[in-house]
């Protein structure tokens, strides 16, 4: 997909027709991401993700979209813009956000509600070295690839785990899962639901 005002069109009316499922997440702590569609150096579409940093004592040097927790007062649509300006140095309007998927609850105890994004044209993201140690585009071409995403299984879980091969390395979900429905709805249309997508056992902790 070309980063252009028919692909953003495109993904818009994709997720306004998705009927999203919300989930109560009763004793889990509310988070969001965003997945932000950008542009690529060849003018194709990619998507933003980070790198954490060494030091973070949550899931650190490990593959994230950008987000966080919830904090008190905010909205989804206030935590991801915030999120946003202070990992990457994006600065998105409400406006820019084109929709959401599904709530995606983790074995950490989050309960992680998705945004979609369209990066205004000419953005320049710029990594927050306390938070982020790396900042990727990844074309969504890359997310598209036969064999992409791999399904696996472990003796810890009846369910089903999901990866992406990207940057050299293996993603994992919850951002392998959230990936994995964006582009199964903004991408292809279609109903895909994801909730039950296995983590790998250190991400449970």
């Amino acid at each position: 997909m070309r980063f252009d005002g028919e692909g953003r069109a495109a993904i818009a009316r994709r997720l306004a027709a998705f009927a999203v499922e919300s989930c109560a997440g009763q004793g889990l702590r509310r988070a969001a991401v965003c997945v932000i569609v950008t542009e690529h150096a060849a003018g194709d579409a990619a998507v933003v993700l980070t790198q954490r940093s060494a030091h973070l004592r949550a899931h650190p040097s490990q593959y994230a979209l950008p987000g966080g927790r919830i904090d008190a007062g905010e909205s989804v649509v206030d935590a991801v813009l915030r999120e946003a300006r202070e990992e990457i140095g994006l600065q998105l309007a409400p406006t820019d956000i084109l929709g959401r998927l599904d709530d995606y609850p983790t074995r950490s105890g989050y309960l992680i509600t998705p945004l979609v994004a369209w990066a205004p044209s000419g953005s320049a993201l710029c990594a927050n070295p306390s938070e982020v140690a790396a900042i990727h585009c990844v074309p969504l071409a890359q997310l598209a690839q036969p064999g992409s995403p791999q399904f696996t299984t472990i003796a810890e879980s009846n369910r089903p785990v999901i990866r992406y091969p990207l940057l050299g390395t293996l993603i994992h979900a919850p951002t392998a899962a959230v990936l994995y429905q964006f582009m199964e709805v903004a991408m292809l249309g279609r109903e895909t639901r994801v909730a039950h997508l296995e983590q790998p056992t250190w991400a449970w902790r």
